[in-house]
């Protein structure tokens, strides 16, 4: 592990360190991200990968189920993400917020276009199905992940970048999507893109193959600093903030909220705003009844700090 700063207890490094060759994802780098997102997200009590569900709307009468006691294959499979005691069991010792980053100049140069050339058909399907899968992990991590941008994301390297829940980069840092300039696009690490930088500013992006400097990135788009003095200092205000002033159970469960309200859509042609006003006034009301809700609420009205219980 490179000489980074110091994390609080309770977050991690997800470490990508593959700096001879710029940090690319080659399929031993690609499976190694793979096993730290699974070692950090599996459960000391019963080996089991806890990772947040699919963003699916319909999930929530599974989760309001579980916590009625009415099913018990839903308490059995989501109670983990909705009981402090459960979740104090299933993430003992894991962090509750990881940070993602790599070593050298580059933060990542996407895929290893030398070992793709080279490698069997199998090995190269093998490479992008673990890529997705990483990509996955990152954005279904009931720990939030942070990413540190030091230097040009490019290719898959921009998703990776793009897929963590809070990038931070120096104005100076690029972001590009080449694979129009190769005859390869870059269809899947456009799926990070749309998704933080909007549909009309990704496809720009993906057909000139541009390279975009983090501030000329949609505004709120990612967290831009001056320097690396300022990198770093950001990157510790909010790695501490959510590792010791955030709960990290009603974190997790809000980052799943969060996203699966997103993609609701309007079932008779409208934008969804109301689907998405009901359903999210279900599930805070599934917040409310949690442990950390009910001593944030307490601890607001005695005028302490509160005590978290995850």
């Amino acid at each position: 592990m490179p000489p980074w700063p110091r994390l609080p207890v309770k977050a991690a490094y997800l470490a990508l360190n593959n700096p001879k060759r710029r940090n690319a994802l080659s399929l031993l780098v690609l499976r190694d991200l793979r096993d730290q997102l699974h070692r950090f997200n599996t459960s000391p009590a019963d080996g089991k990968l806890r990772i947040l569900p699919a963003f699916q709307p319909a999930i929530l009468d599974k989760l309001e189920a579980a916590v009625a006691g009415t099913d018990a294959q839903a308490a059995a499979e989501y109670g983990w993400l909705l009981e402090a005691p459960k979740w104090r069991e299933h993430r003992e010792d894991l962090p509750n917020v990881l940070v993602l980053r790599s070593e050298g100049p580059v933060f990542s140069a996407g895929h290893d276009l030398g070992e793709l050339r080279q490698l069997p058909h199998d090995e190269v399907k093998e490479t992008f199905a673990i890529c997705a899968e990483v990509m996955s992990l990152i954005r279904r991590s009931p720990a939030p992940v942070v990413g540190v941008v030091h230097g040009l994301a490019t290719a898959a390297g921009c998703q990776l970048a793009l897929a963590t829940d809070l990038p931070i980069a120096k104005a100076e840092t690029q972001f590009r999507l080449p694979g129009a300039s190769l005859g390869l696009p870059c269809t899947s690490p456009s799926t990070s893109a749309s998704r933080r930088l909007g549909n009309a500013f990704t496809y720009r992006m993906l057909s000139t193959a541009e390279p975009i400097r983090a501030d000329q990135l949609p505004v709120g788009s990612i967290d831009v600093v001056v320097d690396e003095e300022a990198l770093e200092k950001r990157v510790k205000t909010i790695v501490d903030q959510m590792a010791n002033q955030t709960a990290a159970q009603p974190q997790a469960i809000g980052k799943w909220a969060y996203w699966t309200q997103v993609g609701l859509q309007g079932g008779e042609g409208g934008d969804g705003y109301e689907e998405a006003v009901a359903w999210t006034g279900r599930m805070m009301a599934l917040h409310a009844r949690g442990e950390d809700a009910r001593e944030g609420m307490d601890s607001f009205f005695e005028k302490r700090k509160p005590e978290w219980k995850t």
